[in-house]
């Protein structure tokens, strides 16, 4: 039998699509109160129709710190604890031809990396009254090698990875679990505009299960497809073929530009 996460009070965040949305409703149906919260309230409210007795809306920008502020008193308004959170908004914006666009970069580290710092300093109050509290956040693969294009999106990533190991270092005499989550690509809005293969395309009640199976067996990282994260890891130990055999084939920049 397949294990479930069952019972629990837990809050999504970037619940309005792709993989939020579809762990909020896996959860749900697992016989949990789900928190559910994004940036757009009409189709937080679509998802909740799905399950209303177990799904709660909490609508707001991880990414914007003054509405974050008053986020904990709204939690605290639907629940009186949490025992998991699972931040998983966030955005990619691709570097075409090494634009360095600052603006787009701090977009991009706003909601993946801010984001998930003001989701957590949001939750902690609520995590520290259950007795087994996860912090749980959406990484990705790509931070295990740096890709072309993805200078913005690969290090907002590669932050969270150290930030989520140094909060654990920091509460490892707690009982707070904190979970790293590394994707490869799931079918979401998000990869719908990706211009070029992406191999192992999962969906994203795919990749739900595949979270909720991660978080059961109290893995610290949870890493998917294996057909893409076992390759990725391995050329990640060893860069040098990373950069000699994979990267000229996947970049697209031939020459410098000339002013």
């Amino acid at each position: 039998m397949v294990k479930q996460i069952r019972n629990k009070t837990l809050w999504v965040t970037g619940a309005s699509s792709g993989i939020g949305r579809a762990l909020s409703l896996r959860l749900a149906r697992h016989d949990n109160i789900v928190i559910a919260s994004g940036r757009r309230y009409e189709a937080l409210a679509e998802l909740q129709k799905l399950c209303p007795e177990r799904i709660r809306v909490l609508d707001c920008d991880v990414a914007d710190d003054d509405a974050m502020a008053a986020v904990p008193e709204r939690l605290e308004a639907l629940t009186g604890h949490l025992d998991m959170v699972v931040a998983c908004a966030g955005t990619c914006e691709y570097d075409d031809d090494l634009q360095l666009d600052g603006l787009s970069y701090r977009r991009v580290f706003d909601a993946n990396f801010f984001g998930v710092v003001n989701t957590l300093r949001s939750a902690l109050p609520l995590l520290g009254a259950s007795p087994a509290p996860v912090f749980a956040a959406l990484g990705s693969l790509s931070s295990v090698v740096p890709f072309p294009r993805a200078e913005a999106y690969g290090s907002s990533k590669a932050a969270l990875d150290y930030f989520l190991g140094a909060v654990r270092a920091d509460l490892c005499r707690t009982a707070l679990k904190v979970v790293l989550i590394r994707p490869g690509f799931v079918r979401t809005p998000l990869t719908a505009r990706n211009d070029f293969a992406m191999p192992f395309l999962m969906s994203a009640e795919q990749a739900a299960e595949r979270i909720e199976l991660g978080l059961c067996k109290g893995r610290n990282t949870i890493d998917f497809p294996r057909r893409l994260s076992w390759p990725l890891r391995f050329l990640g130990s060893c860069k040098a073929l990373w950069f000699h055999l994979c990267v000229p084939k996947l970049t697209r920049i031939r020459t410098l530009r000339k002013h």
